[in-house]
């Protein structure tokens, strides 16, 4: 045997289990097919689902264990029998979410920005999608801050010689013997001295074969994998768009996925996707078709390519997936936020954590600067290099701007409308507008009015400053479904049965059990899900070698 355990993937899940069983005395051998660890996680805004914690509390959030869990099965709809073990591990990680989860991790030193964010917020029935409270706890330091104490335990675990990490090594298959995973095979890459997330050479230059009593695939989804997205694109989307941006690096293809299949894995609701209505290209791209998601504020006004208004609550940060589908149905790949130039300083973030240096760079004279006066630099540089921003000093004239983008598409008398139809509602303190209505309730939390969410206004209040607008294109991003496991993190066959020796953890098992989310998920429950799926299958592996 090469090692006691095999893990592949160095991202956030993988380094989970890694040194939750090398910290227990068994030897691990770690493959990485990039130069580099941390995986998606290090792009990573940071964002952590957390129930009732003192950060909530501080803020005044009464927020509990049977809210979370109306939130989170109003918004996974589950309605089909490959379900039953995402269900089982959503009530899991609901608990762990509500009770050691937050002090596991602040024993490893992980810490937390004090606002909480409000994202996903739903905004129709009680029982259906969305976080009814505040539960997005940014960590301190974003995702690389999140890795840290993950990669600082891998490297004394390295020293004390239980874990052995090989980079640039890509595994092809999972080797079976009798029915059971014994190992691995792959080829070794040539170096690649280009930038992190930069596409790499997949030029081989020797083989590999490792055995082991367990093979854990922590090899992420299929997000910049398009031809895999296209193939598996939800059907109750629509047709996918015919421009699609990626917001994962190149390697996150599926291959992790595809070769748990051959080797007897039940794969499961591939067709339940993640992706986002609100990107923009990157004016300065790292990857292939590198997109960024805005994380808006609520406030700014939504329409589609012709210039007609999303109906409610298709509002900016309120349903995602809902949104996506509206569009998809509107038959053009792209839409437009309308707003002003106070409202962009006031509401507008880039997700990731290279488009957020001050919290990355844990300098809170910073992060005060930047959400209390705005707009920061990154958004600052979008506004003025970004393909797919243009500013205006009058509605005429940004109209003309966004018709050169996309001309004979806009209907400038429709949009117009629009926008002085819901500048109207701002007269007074009555509106029947659902998204005016919105903004004023959301102002009573302490953390939307100080960072979030702008004093409602009109658009084209003079005081605003000048009018922006941006052109929203479909990002993709996370995979919903994947390799099916039990709560120990085992894989299962299709006969519902565990295939020895091979246990599967974070994206690639669809975040737990093959689709932990069910059709949509409540944000800050994908870093959460790697990190509860990855110690579920260090748990379930440790049993297994007993």
């Amino acid at each position: 045997m090469d090692a006691d355990v095999l893990v592949v993937g160095g991202g956030l899940a993988g380094l989970v289990v890694a040194t939750e069983v090398a910290v227990r005395g068994k030897r691990v051998l770690l493959l990485e097919q990039e130069p580099y660890l941390g995986g998606q996680a290090f792009w990573s805004f940071g964002g952590l689902f957390l129930v009732n914690s003192p950060e909530q509390r501080r803020l005044g959030i009464r927020d509990s264990l049977e809210l979370a869990r109306q939130d989170w099965f109003g918004s996974a709809g589950y309605d089909r029998p490959e379900d039953a073990w995402g269900r089982r591990f959503a009530e899991a990680y609901l608990e762990f979410a509500a009770s050691e989860k937050r002090a596991w991790l602040r024993a490893l030193g992980v810490r937390f920005f004090p606002v909480v964010g409000w994202a996903e917020r739903g905004g129709g029935l009680a029982t259906g999608h969305g976080n009814s409270v505040p539960r997005f706890h940014i960590v301190w330091g974003t995702g690389p801050g999140l890795l840290e104490p993950f990669l600082r335990r891998l490297d004394s675990l390295e020293e004390k010689g239980l874990v052995r990490v090989l980079l640039r090594h890509r595994v092809e298959e999972v080797l079976v013997e009798g029915g059971r995973a014994v190992g691995v095979a792959g080829v070794v890459l040539e170096p690649d001295p280009s930038p992190r997330g930069a596409p790499k050479s997949r030029k081989a230059i020797g083989e590999f074969r490792f055995l082991a009593q367990a093979v854990v695939l922590a090899t992420g989804g299929i997000g910049a994998n398009l031809d895999l997205v296209r193939r598996y694109w939800p059907k109750y989307l629509g047709r996918p768009p015919e421009r699609l941006l990626s917001g994962v690096p190149d390697h996150v293809d599926g291959s992790g996925i595809l070769a748990a299949g051959k080797a007897g894995a039940h794969l499961v609701n591939l067709d339940r996707m993640w992706h986002y209505p609100e990107g923009v290209e990157n004016h300065t791209p790292i990857w292939s078709r590198h997109g960024i998601r805005i994380l808006p504020g609520p406030s700014a006004l939504w329409v589609d390519a012709t210039g007609r208004r999303l109906p409610p609550p298709l509002f900016p940060g309120f349903d995602a997936l809902e949104t996506l589908r509206y569009l998809r149905g509107a038959g053009f790949d792209w839409s437009w936020f309308v707003l002003n130039l106070r409202i962009l300083k006031k509401e507008f973030a880039l997700s990731g954590s290279e488009q957020n240096p001050d919290l990355t760079g844990k300098s809170l004279v910073q992060v005060l600067r930047n959400r209390l006066f705005g707009p920061p630099a990154p958004v600052k540089a979008f506004l003025e290099r970004g393909k797919d921003f243009v500013v205006a000093g009058n509605l005429s004239e940004l109209m003309r701007k966004m018709d050169a983008l996309a001309p004979g598409v806009l209907d400038p008398a429709r949009l117009e409308k629009e926008v002085k139809a819901r500048d109207l509602e701002f007269l007074n303190p009555f509106a029947k507008d659902s998204q005016v209505l919105a903004l004023r309730g959301f102002r009573r939390y302490l953390g939307d009015r100080l960072f979030r969410v702008a004093p409602p206004a009109p658009i084209l209040d003079p005081k605003g400053g000048p009018l922006v607008a941006v052109r929203l294109w479909t990002l993709t991003r996370k995979t919903l479904g994947g390799i099916q496991t039990d709560l120990e993190g085992r894989a299962l066959t299709p006969a519902g049965n565990p295939l020895p020796g091979l246990f599967a953890a974070g994206e690639a098992a669809g975040f737990g059990g093959g689709g932990v989310h069910g059709y949509k998920a409540l944000e800050g429950t994908f870093l959460g899900g790697c990190l509860f799926s990855g110690l579920q299958a260090a748990k379930g592996v440790l049993k297994g070698l007993e």
